[in-house]
């Protein structure tokens, strides 16, 4: 009994305040106020698209109106327990936000309203009386307050990056050549958007909380007000695939925390991409939005995040490594003068690849054995392989066989071309080899872009 007397005075009251809206606007006094009320009317349309016009025209042309409606949406957002009222009033802020610039005035009254205790937006305490199913409303508002509070904030820092942007564009304007985009000043960029990229991540997150469920599923209302939703997770999601493939390019690129910051933004990527088709499957059995619509959805395979993962560690498992093994190599490099008496040098010496590798010399005792041992007999003179050796490829001496069959009993020949050219002087032989034949060069490559597991990056 105490639950219908809530329904029905709440209805009773909400209905009287649309009612005393209308007649003092058609006497000709309006006010801010007024026009909230008439726009968040407890019926089950969708938020009329004259209210938003109207507003918009009125900021236009009172700037100080800002702030005005800050506190006008903030009084009737929070005196009501109608969930008719509060979601309508949610779409108007969100369909101003929307039509407004980044930089405008109304984001700038809002965070002042909220930070000032007057708004608030999450936490949230609505709580709806006008229904049987009040839970199910009441989850479905909340959710959609804390997407509009965290999207203030995600819109500010991106109004701060316009302004940069637009100040360096202005001051641009004088130069005739643009210079070309330094190391500098791409780490700073992509240091930017690794402070985005996790807000546009908790942003679509909240976009799949704001599911409805019961009989707010079911509601006209809550549809129409479903579809500008989703529609802002379109855009959400293609700006964040966009710098996410920008910062994967450069990832090698950057310090070793932003490196990692950027490897938990692509592993969340990889479980949030398969809840947002999800999420995604149900609006299109809901009928939200038109199918063409909905963006292509880039999984990432579990195995392509393992192997960024493996390349991570091994990079600075190898950086580690190297920078601890520098010490005992430069340590253990001492300059001649060190055989004797005097006191070594303080000062660090640093070594490169060639000055640490191993040399290995031959002792006093051993002799050098040459690196090409020909077997010549004693009986034949050293004319005969000057002679062998002087002959050209292409003309064949007296006593050589210049042509050679392999092992298919192919002759080759003709100066060029060929693996092998054996010729044979008086009883001996050599054996030719040519650099530039295909059977000769043929190496493979190991950890290529094609076949090596560590570049996954393809959004």
């Amino acid at each position: 009994m105490q639950r219908r007397f809530r329904q029905v005075f709440t209805s009773l009251r909400e209905h009287t305040c649309v009612s005393y809206a209308k007649i003092a606007t058609i006497g000709g006094f309006c006010d801010l106020d007024l026009l909230v009320v008439k726009a968040t009317s407890p019926d089950d349309l969708p938020l009329p698209e004259r209210y938003v016009h109207d507003f918009l025209k009125i900021f236009s042309i009172s700037p100080s109106s800002y702030r005005a409606f800050a506190l006008s949406f903030t009084r009737r957002f929070d005196k009501t327990h109608s969930w008719r009222v509060a979601l309508k009033c949610l779409v108007l802020l969100h369909r101003l936000l929307r039509a407004l610039p980044e930089n405008s005035q109304l984001r700038t009254e809002l965070l002042w309203t909220r930070s000032n205790g007057l708004m608030s937006l999450y936490p949230c305490h609505f709580r709806d009386c006008s229904s049987s199913a009040s839970n199910d409303y009441t989850v479905f508002i909340r959710s959609y307050a804390q997407l509009l509070d965290e999207a203030l904030d995600c819109l500010t820092l991106g109004s701060k990056q316009y302004e940069e942007e637009e100040v360096e564009e202005h001051e641009g304007d004088g130069e005739q050549e643009e210079e070309p985009e330094s190391f500098t000043d791409k780490m700073k960029e992509l240091g930017e958007m690794l402070e985005v990229l996790p807000q546009i991540q908790s942003l679509i997150d909240r976009v799949m909380d704001c599911r409805p469920t019961g009989a707010a599923a079911r509601s006209f209302v809550v549809r129409s007000a479903m579809r500008h939703i989703i529609r802002d997770s379109f855009v959400c999601y293609t700006t964040f695939r966009k710098e996410i493939v920008m910062v994967l390019e450069h990832l090698i690129q950057l310090p070793y925390r932003s490196c990692i910051a950027a490897f938990g933004i692509y592993k969340k990527a990889g479980v949030q991409a398969s809840q947002l088709c999800e999420f995604y499957d149900w609006c299109k059995s809901m009928g939200l939005c038109g199918v063409y619509e909905y963006p292509f959805i880039d999984r990432i395979p579990k195995i392509q995040i393992q192997a960024l993962e493996n390349f991570l560690n091994g990079m600075w498992q190898l950086t580690e490594s190297s920078s601890s093994t520098a010490s005992p190599l430069t340590s253990s490099i001492q300059s001649p003068s060190s055989s004797n008496d005097e006191p070594a040098n303080n000062q660090t010496n640093w070594a490169t690849f060639e000055e640490t590798a191993i040399v290995v010399k031959p002792q006093k005792d051993e002799e050098m054995e040459p690196l090409i041992r020909l077997e010549v007999d004693n009986s034949e003179s050293w004319e005969a392989l000057l002679e062998a050796s002087v002959t050209p490829l292409g003309v064949p001496s007296k006593n050589s066989n210049f042509f050679h069959l392999n092992s298919h009993g192919q002759g080759q020949g003709h100066g060029y071309g060929y693996e092998h050219c054996s010729a044979a002087v008086n009883g001996w032989q050599m054996q030719v080899y040519n650099p530039f034949s295909q059977t000769q060069n043929m190496v493979h490559l190991q950890g290529s872009y094609a076949s090596n597991p560590t570049y996954p990056w393809g959004l």
